[in-house]
């Protein structure tokens, strides 16, 4: 017998809503372990193994086919796995940890409100400086992509994983691409969103390996968790 193995983020509140999501649906997760034991359960569906990991783990280990099912955020899935889709499957939209993927510069920039600006920004201070005007931030594939998209070339991005909006003030970037779901750290630090729609729109996901070794046992079990959350309208 092979057991769906389903992953969780292992702490949080993310975990709290993730809970309340399934239980809504008639699937109980539940922690065991004591303190600081990662060890949990499932009730209500058979043959399910519940894995707590923290979220950005979780995209790794859906692509490498170790755990069938998987709960994160579409940022960190599309971020770490390259051509996500061929590896990964997105089975429901949960309705929690929702944020955004935008571009942001100082609020001083007056000329600059969109991403044509920036570009046209960007070309200037390479002309200007000598260099390539600095991007912060910690998703380099997803910002990248996007920028070729948008035809814009004279940057250079600078790895951030923490704090990315403090890096102008410290010198170290003249903009910043990062997740917000308020936008309030950005405008402490006196930071302007570009216009138009976000990067990226994330929030948390049921996602499903295309590369696991789905048993029958497995596969009956995602089946079932399919009709009790009801894919269509989940």
């Amino acid at each position: 017998m092979s057991a769906l193995k389903l992953a969780v983020p292992s702490k949080g509140r993310l975990q709290e809503q993730t809970f309340e999501w399934f239980a809504a649906r008639g699937i109980t997760l539940e922690r065991t372990g004591a303190g600081r034991e990662y060890a949990g359960r499932v009730l209500g569906v058979d043959n399910i193994e519940l894995v707590l990991l923290s979220a950005g783990e979780i995209p790794r280990e859906l692509a490498a086919g170790r755990i069938h099912m998987g709960v994160t955020g579409k940022d960190l899935v599309v971020e770490k796995i390259p051509a996500w889709e061929t590896q990964v499957e997105s089975l429901a939209e949960m309705g929690f940890g929702h944020a955004d993927l935008i571009l942001a510069v100082p609020r001083f920039w007056a000329d600059v409100e969109t991403i044509d600006d920036l570009d046209a920004a960007a070309a200037a201070f390479r002309q200007t400086h000598h260099m390539r005007l600095r991007i912060a931030t910690k998703y380099h594939n997803i910002l990248r992509e996007y920028l070729r998209a948008e035809g814009v070339a004279d940057y250079q991005l600078v790895d951030s994983q923490g704090a990315t909006e403090g890096t102008i003030k410290n010198l170290t970037a003249e903009a910043v691409a990062d997740i917000t779901s308020t936008g309030d750290t950005l405008k402490a630090n006196h930071l302007k969103i570009l216009e138009g729609p976000p990067i990226l729109a994330s929030q948390a996901t049921l996602f499903s390996s295309r590369t696991a070794n789905w048993g029958t046992d497995a596969n009956t079990a995602k089946c079932e968790i399919i009709a009790r959350i009801g894919v269509a309208n989940a």
